[in-house]
């Protein structure tokens, strides 16, 4: 019955070609930033800092020459691109109730039970991650999911960290909140220099997003507005845009928080070739050397014969150019 994963539709390029093809739902930090995704096909990235911004320098042939560096105050550092994998299978039992079928038919009922299982490993646990370290890279700090830190962007390459701002929500309606929003967003837009963009975006965690709508001064900016109902509502994890920024409650939780309490990440949007992911090829005979793709898959026979053992992995980097566009709040206590 085993002879059925020999089969080229159980090639490790036929599984990551139908893992690839499933529906990606990376979170919000996917979906609201512009990630420039880049395929590698090297595990380690050379990035270049000139000025307080991060490019990726492009590969060169090995015994030959390689990219020169000027003495204008460039550094050039190197990152390990992480590896993740989820180990599983695919028993002989699982099988067998398909014998009575002609072998297409085998084919594709045996498929199905390997395409489930893939597409659960990998939006119940490859895609929160990738989200996860997307939400680190945009507040500087990338941690896996134990709350160590795999890359600090700021001391990586010796870019100052923006200090900490407070926010005292509990204030009158006297301007002091949306003077607060005024000085974050000249700290991004001089980090940011000549470089264009289109706005500045904030996630937000529960206990500030709270705050805020409660906030009077926020109130009575919306209350002769259309977008009053989203006050009187009360309405979790949506947006409101206030003094030049557009704050969301952030939905999203794990043994580690994507946003920790009491605090809000502000960050531009709009830019191109401010965010990247890069993507590494797999450990595979088959990927050596070939460009990264974001997810692969493969199964091969278990030692004692009772099935497949099968792998799903992805191997990212996502990272901000210009660190110290990343601000964060916190409540005034």
């Amino acid at each position: 019955m085993l002879d059925i994963f020999k089969a080229d539709a159980f090639s490790v390029m036929s599984l990551t070609d139908r893992v690839t093809k499933m529906p990606f739902v990376p979170g919000r930090a996917g979906q609201i930033i512009d990630w420039d995704n880049k395929p590698v096909a090297t595990l380690v990235i050379a990035i270049e800092e000139l000025g307080g911004v991060l490019s990726i320098v492009n590969p060169t042939a090995r015994g030959g020459p390689g990219s020169t560096v000027g003495k204008d105050k460039r550094k050039l550092r190197n990152l390990t691109i992480p590896h993740y994998q989820i180990d599983d299978g695919v028993y002989a039992e699982e099988v067998q109730g398909v014998r009575a079928f002609g072998e297409e038919s085998q084919v594709q009922t045996v498929q199905g039970i390997v395409d489930a299982r893939i597409q659960r490993h990998v939006q119940l646990s490859l895609d929160p991650t990738l989200e996860f370290m997307r939400m680190g890279a945009l507040r500087g700090i990338i941690l896996n999911g134990d709350a160590t830190t795999l890359y600090n962007l700021f001391t990586e390459f010796g870019v100052a960290q923006p200090t900490e701002v407070a926010f005292n929500l509990a204030a009158a309606a006297n301007g002091e909140v949306r003077k607060t929003c005024t000085d974050v967003i000249r700290t991004i837009t001089s980090a940011m220099g000549n470089v264009p963009f289109r706005g500045v975006y904030s996630f937000c965690s529960d206990t500030f997003w709270d705050a805020l709508i409660k906030n009077s001064e926020v109130r009575a900016t919306y209350l002769q507005q259309q977008e009053a109902s989203q006050l009187r509502e009360g309405v979790a994890y949506s947006t409101l845009n206030f003094g030049g920024i557009t704050f969301e409650n952030y939905r999203g939780s794990g043994a580690t928080p994507f946003v920790i309490a009491d605090k809000a990440h502000f960050f531009p949007v709009g830019s191109p070739g401010l965010w990247s992911t890069v993507y590494a090829p797999a450990d595979y005979e088959e990927t050596v050397n070939t460009m990264g793709l974001p997810r692969y898959a493969r199964q091969y026979r278990m030692a004692d014969g009772k099935g497949v053992h099968l792998q799903v992995q992805m191997n990212p980097l996502s990272y901000n150019t210009r660190p110290a566009t990343l601000v964060q709040g916190k409540l005034q206590a």
